[in-house]
């Protein structure tokens, strides 16, 4: 038996664990064998002392096996999957999976909710009455067969090691750690059975990597030891210093998502991101040679749309979903540019923290969200406004608060009397 003080001691003495003692730890996080101080000791003792790749691929492949593990092996397409670190109006879930499923691949997809001043992909799809975003594994399973894509929730039954490892880090100020929020994300993935991945990296002002070097190293973490524990993985560098797309908040950007899946409207940059993930994934995993023309037919002829719509009935949501009004905030109040000129910087954080602060996001894990406030028809960089003009829309619940908030966001875009040329919305590729 090997006692988990004496693994986390030496941890704590900056020895590089075996994979015997990392399937300890994960063991006893799993059956309860490991008090909540031990765990929180151990996250500690690697917060501050790292792990080597060796170390963080036995932690990311024991917390996978913890708990009951898919596989897609009968399928006759691949099983994908994408990951986001988050961002603002970051949509690209939501056009991508049914996207990759009408381009014959298969998308068992584990998301989560808002985190911090960035969105959540679950919390924009309950904006959909009745989305059920933790059905047992059966139903996922099911499906994922025959829609081609699922977005879910972590269910008890997926990494449960993870799970609770994960709750601990968050009340005992240990999430800061590259090696363990880099297990904590792919356990989840290997659990879910994904047989290739690709990890949209965000870099910028209103990403959590806010500088391109941060950025690069957590992508390349997380595709190294994506690799090494058998599931093929690109990191894709993305810029975050604007909204992506023109909503920022769960019913404006489900309802982005469907206009873009409709075509009704398409952002430029949203379009990028998604068909590169898109593209990526296929080529990779699949040998698409045309990888991205494909998809943009399946955009086009309305195959994408449709698994949309198939995915949000057989999840519970509205059968015309296509059709379907979303939550409506009663009061819509402007952003007025203070002057005339071209957008050269926007403070994008404090849009996400705008969108919490009318009650589109959480303070507290069980907190109520507001589904129908946030920010939509958001300006980007490089576009000229003359002053007046509004440079978004604060759609809110009362108006003193919207117009607080409206009056607070002008000062968040910096307008000048010369434009300058914005960052590409596909920044690298690792």
């Amino acid at each position: 038996m090997i006692l988990p003080q004496e693994i986390i001691a030496r941890k704590r003495d900056r020895r590089v664990l075996t994979t015997a003692e990392i399937e300890a730890i994960v063991q006893g996080l799993t059956d309860g064998r490991l008090g909540d101080a031990q765990a929180g000791a151990f996250a500690m003792a690697v917060v501050l002392n790292g792990m080597d790749e060796a170390e963080t691929v036995a932690l990311t492949r024991a917390m996978a096996a913890s708990g009951q593990t898919l596989h897609w092996d009968d399928l006759p397409g691949p099983a994908l999957d994408k990951h986001s670190s988050g961002g603002i109006g970051d949509k690209v879930s939501l056009i991508l999976a049914p996207l990759l499923a009408a381009a014959g691949a298969y998308v068992p997809m584990v998301s989560g909710r808002g985190l911090g001043h960035t969105g959540g992909t679950l919390d924009k799809l309950e904006s959909f009455a009745g989305f059920a975003t933790r059905p047992d594994l059966a139903t996922f399973q099911r499906i994922v067969r025959e829609v081609g894509c699922a977005i879910v929730g972590q269910t008890d039954d997926l990494a449960p090691a993870d799970r609770r490892l994960y709750a601990i880090r968050d009340v005992t100020a240990t999430v800061e750690s590259r090696p363990l929020i880099v297990a904590s994300i792919l356990s989840k993935k290997l659990a879910v059975g994904a047989s290739g991945l690709v990890m949209d990296v965000k870099c910028g002002n209103g990403a959590f990597m806010t500088s391109l070097d941060d950025a690069r190293a957590l992508g390349r973490t997380i595709a190294d030891v994506a690799n090494a524990a058998g599931l093929p993985t690109r990191a894709i560098v993305t810029d975050m210093n604007q909204c992506l797309g023109r909503t920022a908040g769960n019913a404006l950007e489900a309802a982005e998502a469907v206009a873009f899946l409709k075509g009704e409207s398409r952002d430029p940059r949203l379009k990028e991101v998604s068909l590169t993930l898109g593209a990526e994934l296929l080529e990779r995993t699949d040998g698409e040679t045309n990888a991205r023309a494909r998809l943009e037919r399946h955009l086009e002829d309305g195959s994408a749309a449709e698994r949309f719509a198939r995915m949000v009935a057989a999840q519970g949501g509205p059968t015309d979903v296509l059709s379907t009004a979303l939550p409506q905030a009663p009061v819509v109040v402007p952003v007025p540019a203070a002057t005339s000129g071209w957008i050269t910087e926007i403070a994008t954080r404090q849009l996400g923290l705008a969108v919490i602060e009318l009650g589109g996001g959480r303070t507290a894990p069980e907190q109520t969200i507001d589904h129908a406030v946030g920010l939509a028809d958001v300006r980007g960089l490089g576009e000229r406004v003359e002053a007046g003009e509004p440079l978004a829309l604060v759609h809110g619940r009362r108006a003193d608060e919207a117009r607080h908030i409206a009056t607070r966001l002008t000062a968040a875009f910096t307008i000048a009397e010369a434009p300058t040329q914005p960052s590409p919305v596909i920044i690298e590729r690792l």
